[in-house]
């Protein structure tokens, strides 16, 4: 996620990070090296002139804008969607951190150096881990050195036989939960509000599975990419006769429009990646991670990861 003011007048122009000009530049050259070259020779291809006016561009250009548009919405749609479910992760883990050490009876009081032999510690210990290895499920990583940590030897080996990490810890949670009650440390009314905001979280993490595992149509987007660059490879030549010598500019503009709005929907797509755009998971989960350690009453000495290079990921 990029993290920065706006800046402002000539700056606006001479700023790379975050920009998806870094994704297009290629095609975009390209394409102002082609409208160079049909400027040069006025349109003529191999001899033949190629007549063609503003008019077809005009029909084209305002739905492809429309269609980019509707695209460029339905993508950011998930991306907003992604950050309101790790909200609501961020929401429930304190929510379930706070019931398990106010509602949970234990005989002795609350020692994080005993860590995993507390059910207590236990299964907020659990809640860490479980937001990192949602965040490896959905970017396709390895949790290993984050998660080991947290969860009993037993745990950790039953953990990879299973290949939603996530799911198994909520179960093993539930067990913990069962425990409770049957050694009368929780009144069952109690243990189903503690069942709900497990179910509140384990809900935000299958709609991030759902969001991660049904992209836009490909078909869709095919169909944009397409004609986005017949658009842009051809407006030379229905420019060349009106502007002349500026049609490499002008063509360089449109162009940069339209592959950056098309790159742009492309990146923001798939919220959960390691792209500069994406939601700053890394992030997000430390911040869980630094409250729950911090209820716990841990001296940790973690901190809020900071953005670098503009770039909070």
């Amino acid at each position: 996620m990029i993290v920065r003011d706006r800046p402002s007048g000539l700056k606006l122009f001479f700023i790379f990070r975050g920009s998806v000009l870094h994704q297009i530049w290629g095609v975009l050259l390209v394409n102002v090296v082609v409208a160079t070259l049909v400027t040069m020779a006025h349109g003529d291809l191999f001899s033949h002139k190629i007549t063609l006016t503003a008019i077809p561009f005009t029909l084209i250009g305002l739905p492809l804008a429309i269609f980019l548009g509707f695209r460029n919405n339905a993508a950011y749609d998930r991306y907003c969607e992604g950050r309101k479910l790790w909200g609501e992760i961020v929401l429930q883990s304190r929510n379930f951190a706070r019931q398990c050490l106010t509602l949970i009876e234990h005989t002795q009081p609350l020692n994080p150096k005993v860590e995993l032999n507390d059910v207590r510690v236990r299964m907020i210990y659990r809640t860490i881990a479980f937001s990192h290895a949602l965040r490896h499920l959905l970017r396709g990583t390895d949790a290993t050195a984050e998660i080991k940590p947290l969860l009993t030897p037993d745990e950790w080996q039953q953990s990879g036989k299973t290949s939603n990490i996530p799911d198994y810890l909520m179960h093993q949670m539930g067990n913990d939960l069962r425990l409770c009650l049957d050694e009368k440390r929780l009144e069952g009314c109690l243990a189903a509000n503690i069942d709900e905001t497990m179910s509140a979280i384990t809900a935000a993490a299958a709609a991030c599975e759902r969001i991660k595992g049904t992209p836009i149509p490909f078909s869709y987007t095919l169909m944009l990419h397409r004609t986005a660059y017949l658009y842009c490879f051809l407006l030379p030549f229905g420019l060349v006769d009106v502007i002349g010598f500026m049609t490499p500019f002008v063509v360089g503009i449109v162009a940069y429009t339209f592959f950056g709005l098309d790159a742009l929907g492309d990146e923001i797509e798939e919220p959960f990646g390691n792209l500069p755009n994406d939601l700053a998971l890394d992030a997000i989960c430390r911040g869980i991670e630094i409250n729950l350690r911090g209820t716990l009453g841990e001296e940790h000495g973690l901190m809020p990861l900071q953005p670098v290079n503009f770039c909070l990921m």
